[in-house]
């Protein structure tokens, strides 16, 4: 009896030693596999993923791409996570300060008024090696927009309209049957606006001028350059600047200052709140780009009527054409550490079904061939005012410069506000602005090439069906 319960307490012993044993590893007698629970549980550890920045100033098409960034966050099989950042007004100011500091986003917005300067400023990285033979055929590089000295920095999405966005209520009420199509028409349409509507709190006009550069850039230029002059003072001709172009906008822009047609606070308005207040029917009339249809189907819903027409000219007569812009979209930062990631996420950002839907929704006009010959026209209120016309085409891209002191749109803004005498003003502009473009000419930054034979009305109706 003693004999068998040594043999079962020898038996228990022996069961339980080897099931410590087998704690430190198990064997799998059918396979050469061994499986260690420490190293199970390290490669079982959720990996760190790797974390982008994306910077842009657009803010009409907000909701449509934080759903699609959303999505790749959640589907990407690199385990890449994009943080969507929108600035205001100062983003091309946050730009800059960030390649100062060495914390720049991974991959940022780009304009065809911003990318030269990025461009002679090393802030984006070539994308040559990330291209295939069919994204080159699909997406045509153009030189001085998406490509510089033989190298592609970024690819073309859309292309943006400017027309003049009005409140057919408040015109209705003002007695006024059609948009203005002259300065003088312009300045005394939101004279009557606004006498009529300030029992309602509604004025004339209004611009965002918390930004003066984007308030003239939205407005200001696309009136000049239907009136035959080049949009960002340039005159083609010449290779020189030139503002006096911008004389009679600028006077007929202080003109409605003075008599109070302005929508008041506009040293303080950003485009946001102005558009908020469009679509409660506070403002008259105001310039912008073709995203404006899809901010009032979403961002801000619009509560009143509203159309868009062309800008007016200068005398009623157009000399120009009006400014289809675009070209770029997106760049990856030079200063990047995650430069192949970035790709990734660019890469899905270009993708077809998202260019389509783009365009589909409103939020800008195709300049992707594939997109445009497929894609429907946006079923969106509004987008027919801003469809391409036979006043639209794509200006020469201007030299970008230097320039020491006050920018043009700031002292055009000042003038607004205090007045003085303009002509010295624009004569300053003229002295400055060449200075710095002969400065520049001087380092070998700029090329001139003069264009004695420009004829800016031959610009017009390159995007009309």
């Amino acid at each position: 009896m003693v004999k068998k319960l040594s043999l079962v307490m020898f038996c228990l012993f022996l069961v339980v030693g080897l099931a410590a044993c087998s704690s430190g590893s198990t064997t799998n007698t059918n396979s050469s596999t061994t499986i260690t629970p420490a190293k199970e549980n390290a490669s079982t550890k959720p990996v760190e993923k790797t974390k982008l920045l994306y910077w842009t100033g657009d803010r009409h098409d907000t909701e449509y791409i934080k759903s699609i960034i959303d999505t790749f966050n959640s589907t990407n099989k690199d385990n890449i996570e994009v943080e969507y950042v929108v600035k205001g007004d100062d983003y091309n100011q946050a730009i800059d300060l960030s390649f100062a500091t060495s914390d720049t986003p991974d991959v940022f917005r780009i304009k065809e008024n911003t990318i030269q300067t990025y461009y002679k400023k090393g802030y984006m990285l070539p994308i040559d090696s990330y291209l295939t033979e069919d994204m080159k055929k699909t997406f045509p590089a153009m030189d001085d927009l998406n490509r510089f000295d033989g190298k592609m920095y970024s690819l073309p999405n859309y292309g943006s309209t400017q027309r003049l966005v009005y409140n057919l209520e408040l015109f209705d009420k003002a007695g006024i049957k059609n948009p203005p199509t002259s300065l003088k028409e312009m300045v005394e349409d939101a004279k009557k606006i606004t006498a009529v509507g300030k029992d309602s709190g509604a004025y004339g006009f209004a611009l965002n001028f918390k930004s003066p550069a984007s308030a003239f850039d939205r407005s200001g230029r696309v009136i000049a350059e239907v009136s035959g002059y080049g949009g960002f003072g340039y005159d083609f001709k010449t290779a020189k600047f030139d503002f006096n172009g911008f004389k009679d906008i600028v006077e007929a822009f202080k003109q409605m200052k003075d008599d109070g047609s302005f929508l008041p606070g506009i040293e303080a308005l950003d485009i946001d709140p102005l558009r908020a207040q469009f679509a409660e029917g506070k403002i008259g009339m105001y310039i912008s780009y073709s995203s404006e249809p899809g901010v009032y189907k979403s961002q801000f819903p619009a509560k009143i009527k509203w159309a868009a027409a062309p800008v007016p000219s200068i005398d009623g007569t157009i000399k120009g054409a009006s400014g289809f812009l675009g070209g770029p979209w997106l760049a990856i930062s030079s200063k990047s550490k995650k430069q192949a990631q970035a790709w990734t996420f660019m890469n899905y950002m270009y993708t077809q079904e998202i260019l389509q839907t783009y365009h589909e929704k409103g939020f800008g006009i195709s300049m992707v061939p594939s997109i445009i010959a497929k894609a429907k026209k946006p079923d969106i209120n509004g987008i027919d005012g801003f469809l391409p016309n036979k006043t639209d085409g794509v200006w020469p891209i201007q030299p970008a410069v230097s320039v020491k002191g006050m920018k043009y749109q700031d002292a055009f803004f000042k003038y607004m506000l205090s007045g003085g005498d303009l002509t010295a003003l624009l004569t300053d502009l003229n002295k400055r602005y060449n200075e710095a473009l002969d400065a520049a000419v001087a380092s070998g930054d700029v090329k001139l090439k003069p264009m004695p034979d420009f004829v800016p009305a031959k610009l017009a109706g390159q995007f009309a069906k």
